[in-house]
């Protein structure tokens, strides 16, 4: 009898595919995302392989390691002259000074099979003093092909002549980048300053010869190392790094299965309780409870098993098409292998955990008693409640989590704690947030109809629709909250991003606040006066900068009190008398006491470590002292950190001229005019000009660091947005399983309510409400867990950002949530909506 109740289960699933799938539908998602993951880690492994080496292709060996000694300008000419090496290249970056800015000088040969950059326009240098920029330099620096100037640096004292031949694509362009032949570079360096050579060997001749040829001309301690190795090396490096990523991207991986167990776990329950009358008939005529429960179990591994396959199989076609797409847009992309071992567990995992999944419906299903089999209906009533022992667990856990969650609030650091390690908190954050999950899963049912009460509202006004809409979720709460749990958990996370990104932006914009203050800096070199001229030029440049404000930087400034020096730095602390009024960034500025407003003569700002030194807070009264004269002043704030471009004191202008600082000015910060790129390039251009031939005055372009940390910080926010949205994806998915399912299991209400005067868009618009109304509980939910542990996460890792709530993100990822699970219950709802009148009713229940 066990073998025929296996067959009759297992065969009547395959003959109905569609049903099969639609079934095990999360798990295909599942299992699509996991090896879609396996296949993007060796994506980009093979791309760092391929295209992200240093190391040109050509290069056969390379002497030199950063480990041990370099191998000195010396080597390269012996190196030049051993048999069998066809080209020697030597490596090394010297800085040079120019009047108006700064370069990085690389040695590179420009053409040939060992060059890194190509050129662009007019002539690779081949002589004395020539150079090539890339185009970046050249807009930023001025320096055109053609242009003459000079610089110094490097083992040059005095400066030397520079002429600009060229334009040179590089696979990354900073704005102070210049390249010309190794012995251009190394008459500026000095040869002492080579630090590798690379080296092709001759066509026909064995590396390994003249790699012992080259090992007999140099020191021992010289490393000697094939190309090959090096750049198997650089790859390894970037596929730690990737290594670590996808690490992460693993964790998340991790909850978008488990949220694909608990929707297959629902899925299994209504097609189940679909099948009870002929569970219940199987009962009748002798089948044990343990074969119906094994068939059932059976059925199940099918069903991972055809869901597995073609998961892999999907994941397997986008990861190869992707790459071939990309590269015929000219991007260089490498394709995957075919990890056949990774498939297959792929595959083996899906099944495991569609078994696992199937166990609790398959044990409730065989228990179902043989006089169902004599009931009109095919389907059993929907249990409502939970039983004792859920939920007497559902309320220990859900202690445990408020419990974890307290220790971790009574473990965040207070503002005067120096040392601080987040990962004990981290760690009760994290069990307090899966206790807290467990706790929603064991008690959703309970929660499923007071939260609907609430959220249904809205829609019970619209009438008669809205009721029916309302009502259908409700009377099934063990499926609604199957179904909104997993929703609540994606934008738990989703919440949690979004919240964390936010308080981090906030942060960001206040260290740029402080660390980058404006678009750019001038600044004269070793503590040295800028020239009067040069700010007069720089404020005279309106049409290409705006807001220049000029500065004095003393570093030896004293905090006084009753004659008695204050804190324990023995020369002082830098001050500035910078005018914040007149920056643009000054309201992104954080205040731990006091208030920017009480600025003013007689007034200081602190940096917190200043503050913390010197024992003193805001609205205390002290002394500031310099070269033996002094001031009254009082404490008007204290900020987080430091102050502006890291000085502990932000001084009156009136109170530096009283302690008798200099007059003249120690730089200027000035913001672009225009927008974008163009803007900022003429800001350069006209801060250059500004700065003419003065000596020893350096231009920083400060808005680059604000861009590099805004696009960072963008990109993170992007991939785990993406991450966390895959457990969104399941969520939504699971929406339209059941939805699909329970059309089928409403066949004969469907038709009663068209027969009493329900219209085909007004079904299919309860039942796509109904879908909906999933994602409003599960959004409703998820907000009240995701905001309280996002804010208890930011304070946790101890970064001193603010708390904050993005209300127009977080409604606007309410509202998508809804739309897209009730666009996944449209297809359904259409389906419910075909279906006549009377063949609807003339179908058993």
């Amino acid at each position: 009898m066990r073998a025929t109740v296996l067959r009759t289960q297992v065969s009547a699933a395959a003959r109905r595919p569609g049903r099969l799938i639609l079934t095990g539908l999360a798990i295909l998602v599942a299992s699509f995302v996991v090896f879609g993951t396996v296949l993007a880690r060796e994506i980009t492994v093979r791309t760092a392989v391929d295209n992200l080496s240093g190391t040109p292709a050509a290069t056969d060996l390379v002497i030199g390691d950063q480990q041990r000694p370099p191998p000195g300008g010396a080597a390269l000419p012996r190196v030049r002259a051993v048999p069998g090496v066809a080209e020697a290249v030597g490596r090394l970056t010297v800085g040079v000074s120019l009047g108006e800015g700064y370069l990085n000088l690389r040695a590179d040969p420009g053409t040939g099979p060992l060059a890194t950059v190509r050129l662009r326009a007019g002539s690779y240098p081949d002589g004395p003093g020539e150079i090539a920029v890339t185009p970046r330099t050249a807009e930023r620096l001025g320096l055109r092909i053609g242009t003459v100037t000079s610089g110094k640096g490097g083992g040059l004292t005095t400066p030397a002549r520079l002429t600009v031949t060229g334009l040179v694509d590089t696979p990354t362009d900073g704005g102070i980048d210049a390249y010309a032949p190794d012995s251009v570079v190394t008459a500026w360096g000095g040869s002492a300053g080579l630090e590798w050579i690379d080296v092709r060997v001759a066509p026909g001749a064995s590396a390994e010869k003249v790699r012992e040829r080259v090992a007999a001309t140099l020191p021992a301690d010289v490393a000697i190392r094939t190309g090959e190795e090096v750049r198997r090396a650089e790859a390894d490096a970037q596929a730690e790094q990737v290594g670590r990523l996808f690490a992460l991207v693993g964790m998340f991986v991790a909850v978008a299965v488990i949220a694909a167990a608990l929707v297959v776990t629902s899925t299994f329950r209504i097609v189940f309780a679909q099948r009870m009358r002929q569970l219940a008939l199987l009962r009748a005529v002798g089948a044990s409870r343990g074969a119906l429960t094994g068939a059932l179990i059976a059925e199940g591994a099918l069903t991972g098993l055809v869901a597995g396959v073609v998961g892999v199989a999907a994941a397997l076609t986008a990861g190869y098409a992707l790459p071939a797409i990309l590269r015929a847009t000219g991007t260089a992309v490498s394709s995957p292998g075919l990890p056949l071992a990774a498939a297959v567990a792929v595959v083996l995992g899906a099944v495991v955990l569609t078994v696992l999944a199937v166990l609790a419906p398959a044990f409730s299903a065989a228990g179902v008693s043989p006089l169902e089999a004599l009931r009109a209906a095919s389907v059993l009533a929907a249990r409502r409640g939970i039983g004792m022992p859920r939920l007497v667990s559902g309320l220990l856990l859900g202690v445990g989590a408020t419990l974890a969650g307290g220790a971790t609030f009574s473990r965040l650091p207070t503002p005067q704690q120096e040392v601080y390690d987040p990962v004990p908190g981290l760690l009760l954050l994290v069990g307090s947030g899966a206790l807290a999950f467990c706790a929603l899963v064991a008690l959703g049912p309970l929660l499923v109809r007071p939260v609907l009460s609430i959220v249904g509202w809205p829609l019970r006004q619209f009438g008669p629709l809205g009721r029916l809409a309302v009502g259908g979720v409700g009377g099934t709460p063990r499926r609604a909250a199957a179904i909104s749990v997993v929703v609540a958990l994606g934008v738990t996370l989703i919440s949690g991003v979004v919240i964390g990104g936010a308080s981090m932006r906030i942060l960001a914009d206040r260290e740029m606040a402080l660390s980058a203050p404006a678009d750019f800096e001038v600044t004269a070199g070793n503590g040295a006066a800028l020239p009067a001229a040069v700010v007069t030029r720089a404020e005279a440049a309106r049409g290409a900068l705006t807001r220049v404000v000029p500065y004095r930087r003393v570093d030896d400034v004293t905090l006084l009190r009753g004659g008695d020096r204050l804190g324990s730095a023995e020369s002082g602390y830098p001050a500035l008398d910078l005018d914040l009024r007149a920056l643009p960034t000054t309201e992104d500025l954080d205040v731990a006491q006091g208030t920017l407003a009480d600025r003013g003569p007689g007034r200081i700002v602190l940096g917190s470590w200043v503050a913390r030194d010197a024992g003193l807070r805001a609205g205390d009264a002290v002394t500031i002292g310099l070269a033996g004269k002094t001031v009254g002043v009082r404490v008007a704030a204290v900020l987080p950190d430091h102050a502006p471009l890291y000085a502990g004191i932000l001084t009156d202008r009136a109170d530096l001229d009283r302690l008798g600082a200099p007059a003249t000015y120690s730089g200027l910060l000035a913001n672009a005019a225009g927008p974008g790129e163009g803007g900022r390039t003429a800001g350069v251009q006209a801060l250059r000009q500004a700065i003419g031939g003065s000596d020893g005055v350096g231009l920083t372009v400060l808005a680059d660091e604000r861009d590099r940390n805004g696009a960072v910080l963008d990109s993170l926010l992007l991939i785990a947005v993406g991450l966390v949205g895959l457990t969104v994806l399941i969520a939504v998915v699971g929406v339209g399983s059941t939805t699909a399912l329970s059309v089928v299991e409403r066949v004969r209400e469907s038709g009663l309510l068209r027969a009493v005067g329900l219209s085909r868009p007004g079904l299919r618009g309860m039942l796509t409400v109904e879908a909906g109304l999933y994602g409003v509980i599960g959004a409703t939910i998820g907000l009240l867990l995701g905001v309280p542990y996002a804010w208890l996460a930011v304070q946790v890792l101890g970064l001193n950002a603010p708390l904050t709530l993005p209300v127009l993100p977080l409604a606007g990822l309410f509202a998508a949530l809804v739309v897209l699970t009730a666009l996944a219950g449209v297809l359904p709802a259409r389906r419910a909506s075909r279906v006549s009148p009377v063949q609807a009713l003339g179908i058993e229940g």
